[in-house]
């Protein structure tokens, strides 16, 4: 990790019988790549990364970003008129019921 960089992952609780919305919307954003991406380039991330997991606990995911800066990325989130920005923000609020930040205890990346 360079010193501009920040690293985040998160594990979001989902509503319970939301797994086919969420696999719905990683569909959608599969066939809106290229959009996604200029989203993604507008807030300053380079990798965005999401996991579900399912167990006796219920259904979470897991979600990873890299950017320049978190508040920048979210701040410039929510600003955003893109279409797919509104699609995520129904999304999330349709089917997140709690997030929880993750301790990075350790992030080796390796530069060119």
């Amino acid at each position: 990790m360079t010193p501009t960089e920040d690293v985040v992952c998160a594990r979001i609780q989902l509503q319970p019988d939301s797994l086919p919305r969420v696999r719905a919307w990683a569909e959608h954003l599969r066939t809106h790549r290229d959009e996604a991406l200029q989203t993604l380039a507008a807030e300053g991330v380079t990798v965005e990364s999401v996991f579900l997991d399912s167990g006796g606990e219920g259904d979470f995911l897991v979600y990873y970003m890299r950017s320049g800066s978190q508040q920048r990325a979210q701040e410039v989130a929510a600003r955003s008129v893109a279409a797919i920005d509104a699609y995520h923000r129904a999304f999330k609020r349709d089917t997140w019921a709690q997030v929880r930040r993750l301790d990075l205890l350790l992030d080796l990346a390796r530069t060119p």
